[in-house]
């Protein structure tokens, strides 16, 4: 394997990651766990089974197949393929306008500046990485960096807020109340919509493809997978040893003050930079990964980066015009997708069981294929729960 290729797979699997730590999740963990407590340790153990599940089942199956999920969703039935693309690119830029909302966000905590000037800076930011020539390289760079970046401040906040770990642990089985509309937005926010696409999509820029790679793209995805149930982890310990404590947070921004309980000024500043390192990933992953919903590999680089910039700059001036509170807009992103997630993945399924042809030949697991159809019941079943909640949330 060469470097480039190395260096392309370790980029799709923190995109893949830092895609689902985004500011979506940030603001929802810290949201749920004040209305929920320890017991919402169990809607993050379920997210995680069915990032699992979800996540095995689509690197494979993209990675064996060589082709990006749209192109194999319109060779299951014709047009499958391009409704799909449809779900991602809306599902997408509602998230983005929220990711944008988010780096707003980071930047108030980090310097004090208003939320939707900090948002247009940052899709400028954003902008600038897909102007570069060398785009590839620096997404890949920029979000393994960011990604550990992230995890090492969460983690000395989780343990400066002196977390009731007992509770936690029992509520990771044993909650004291489920609420399906926590679970269903943390699995929109982890799992759905284009994050699910992420990491398998710019995998298949690293070359690393076919059943002879098997390994390798199972091992990728496992790692990524074991990075953002890391980040999930800390960052419920870190909020809700703040909220075991006592302290009320803001309404506008309660992850923020959240921090700052935990770790006084130093927790703010940390804050930002953590919530601002979250939401530029994910503005990027966002908006690359909708973007490849509509271009092949006859694209040339030129016209992805241009379409990519342009899907950014969408988002910033929406979320710049509107006027919907950015927590909000980031619950209702991570819910929304949470309901068309079934949809794709029902595609990657369905190739996995029928169209060997598709995967070259490759004997897909059985056991594989029975995880990913219990968690496809799974997410059916939460999408359909949600849908009258989701409502509620602009009430």
């Amino acid at each position: 394997m060469s470097k480039s290729s190395r260096s392309a797979l370790l980029g799709a699997m923190f995109l893949m990651a830092t895609s689902a730590i985004g500011p979506g999740f940030i603001t929802q963990t810290t949201t749920f766990t004040v209305q929920l407590g320890a017991a919402f340790a169990f809607a993050i153990l379920v997210s995680i089974l069915i990032d699992v599940a979800v996540q095995l089942n689509v690197w494979r199956v993209v990675g064996v197949s060589g082709q990006r999920a749209q192109v194999l969703g319109n060779k299951v039935a014709p047009g499958v393929g391009w409704v799909l693309a449809g779900l991602v690119l809306v599902g997408g830029l509602v998230f983005n306008i929220g990711n944008i909302g988010g780096t707003g966000l980071g930047l108030n905590a980090l310097f004090g500046l208003d939320a939707k000037i900090g948002g247009a800076i940052s899709a400028v930011v954003a902008i600038a990485i897909f102007v570069s020539k060398r785009a590839g390289v620096a997404l890949d760079r920029i979000v393994v960096v960011l990604g550990v970046l992230m995890i090492g401040m969460t983690a000395y906040v989780a343990v400066v807020s002196r977390p009731p770990l007992g509770e936690a642990l029992r509520s990771f089985v044993l909650p004291d109340t489920v609420s399906f509309l926590a679970i269903t937005t943390l699995i929109g926010g982890t799992v759905g919509g284009y994050i699910t696409y992420a990491g398998a999509h710019r995998m298949l820029d690293s070359g690393i493809t076919g059943p002879e790679n098997v390994g390798a793209i199972s091992r990728s995805s496992v790692y990524g997978i074991i990075v953002t149930g890391v980040m999930r982890i800390l960052l419920f310990l870190a909020v809700l040893g703040v909220v075991a404590g006592g302290v009320t947070l803001a309404q506008d921004n309660p992850a923020a003050s959240a921090f700052e309980a935990a770790a006084g000024e130093v927790g703010l500043r940390l804050f930002g930079i953590i919530l601002w390192a979250a939401a530029i990933t994910s503005v990027i992953g966002a908006a690359y990964t909708s973007v490849s919903f509509f271009t092949s590999e006859r694209t040339t680089p030129r016209t992805r980066n241009l379409l990519t910039i342009a899907f950014i700059a969408v988002s910033a001036l929406v979320y710049v015009l509107i006027g919907t509170a950015p927590v909000t807009l980031l619950v209702f992103a991570g819910a929304f997708n949470g309901l068309i997630l079934p949809i794709g993945f029902t595609v990657i399924l369905w190739v996995a069981w029928r169209r060997r042809d598709l995967l070259g030949g490759y004997r897909y697991p059985r056991w594989l294929l029975g995880i990913g159809v219990l968690a496809w019941l799974i997410s059916l079943y939460l999408g359909w729960s949600s849908v009258s909640a989701v409502g509620t949330l602009f009430a």
